[in-house]
């Protein structure tokens, strides 16, 4: 069969995708993550009974900021890299970018706290475990990510692997926010961060495996 032949007889059997098809899944998928690690953070780590007071400190709003933007931006990563061809635009730019900022606010914690704070800033009392635990409350985002991504079409695979783990490390930061005691911008923009790459990294070495049609 000639190359055009087998070309047209493909696109014969094409159907439209269905917006509202494809919406659904995100949501239900997203959805039933999210709830999952909320489920696992209050009954396997505990809401943290602060939480109340929490609510008013400026920092709590921060640290939910950053983890809402991040997985704002890393949801719509993986909503480019389901279609074959779509570039990421300034999405990479926008998540470099926010992470640079509470970069910057750390730096700025730090410079001006007195020199015998400046560890507890950083390491504040969770920091051997935090990374560990975001990336344990990010699995079952992780394999809703995947769900979504295997009934799409996704090209590039480690890349999208790589988007479904860090769009699940940042929404589960965001649910693990409810269980976690620290407030300070270095320990956020450390530590959270690396537990957010844990699942990014495990997601680029199984998505070629994972994502094949």
């Amino acid at each position: 069969m000639r190359t055009e032949n087998l070309t047209a007889l493909l696109a014969a059997n094409l159907e439209p995708v269905d917006s509202r098809r494809t919406m659904r899944r995100y949501v239900l998928g997203i959805t039933a993550g999210a709830l999952a690690a909320l489920i696992l953070t209050g009954g396997v780590l505990h809401l943290n009974p602060a939480l109340p007071h929490e609510v008013s400190e400026p920092a709590f709003w921060v640290r939910e900021l950053y983890c809402a933007s991040l997985g704002t931006l890393a949801v719509f990563v993986v909503a480019r890299l389901a279609r074959p061809g779509a570039r990421l635009g300034l999405l990479p730019a926008g998540i470099a970018a926010i992470v640079l900022v509470m970069w910057i606010l750390a730096a700025t914690t730090l410079f001006s706290a007195a020199s015998q704070n400046r560890v507890h800033l950083l390491l504040g009392t969770t920091y051997a475990v935090c990374p560990f635990l975001i990336a344990f409350n990010a699995a079952p985002l992780f394999l809703s990510f995947l769900w979504i991504l295997k009934g799409l079409a996704p090209t590039r695979l480690r890349w999208a692997g790589a988007g479904a783990g860090f769009a699940a490390g940042s929404v589960g930061a965001l649910v693990y926010t409810v269980h976690c005691p620290e407030l300070t911008t270095p320990f956020i923009g450390t530590w959270y961060l690396m537990g957010m790459l844990i699942p990014a990294s495990i997601g680029a070495w199984l998505g070629p495996r994972l994502l094949r049609w």
